[in-house]
């Protein structure tokens, strides 16, 4: 061990930049913000989006169209979907629940019964809404249809 193996011990020393503390430090003068401008004056916060001074993407991108905040989007699940089901459970009844269970739909999902494909078997659905052809489809077979 020699003065020149020396260390202080690990933590004890802060690497803090002293700024703005005179030339000798080379951090005086401008205190490391350079000359003029909006970022050199204190106060100064960024707007969210700001590009600066290009106009910003999101005024740039053309906007059109409109979101109907009124809007109900229904889970759309084919008659051939509810024949599979049935014959690989051999069940009549299919409810939500039974979808939910078999990985169709999520417990907050709304779904719509829509009449692609063949129904062969009777069977009971219930759900939230029906196209047209899918309650043919189903009282064709002697089947019911029950609105949730």
């Amino acid at each position: 061990m020699n003065l020149s193996s020396l260390r202080p011990a690990n933590g004890s020393v802060k690497t803090e930049r002293r700024i703005g503390r005179g030339t000798g430090s080379g951090m005086g003068g401008t205190s490391t913000r350079g000359h003029k401008g909006a970022q050199s004056r204190s106060g100064y916060s960024r707007k969210l989006g700001f590009e600066g001074g290009q106009m910003p993407l999101q005024r740039r991108v053309p906007k059109f169209g409109f979101k109907n905040p009124n809007r109900v989007e229904y889970l759309p699940i084919n008659i051939e979907t509810i024949q599979e089901l049935s014959s690989k459970l051999a069940i009549s009844d299919i409810t939500i629940d039974v979808l939910v269970s078999n990985g169709l739909a999520s417990a907050n999902d709304l779904v719509k019964i829509l009449g692609n494909g063949e129904l062969t078997n009777k069977v009971n659905v219930s759900a939230h809404k029906f196209s047209a052809s899918a309650v043919e489809a189903i009282e064709k077979v002697s089947g019911t249809v029950t609105v949730l």
